[in-house]
């Protein structure tokens, strides 16, 4: 199974480390980070949507994307 997930985050350590930590359990990235700015907190956001291939299991929406 082709499992998705789009990470999100204020732009700073914390975002580059949670991608590293993706990146470091077999995600792989997909596409371009994204950049915008929130007006409603004044800071800048981060986005990366990351893949990952998983052998021997099947999709079910309650799975908990993150700990695969």
């Amino acid at each position: 199974m082709k499992l998705y997930r789009f990470l999100t985050g204020v732009d700073d350590s914390a975002f580059c480390h949670k991608v590293t930590a993706a990146l470091n359990k077999g995600w792989e990235l997909s596409g371009s980070p994204t950049y915008a700015f929130n007006a409603k907190t004044g800071e800048m956001q981060c986005g990366q949507a990351v893949t990952k291939t998983v052998e021997g299991k099947e999709y079910v929406p309650e799975m908990k994307l993150g700990e695969q």
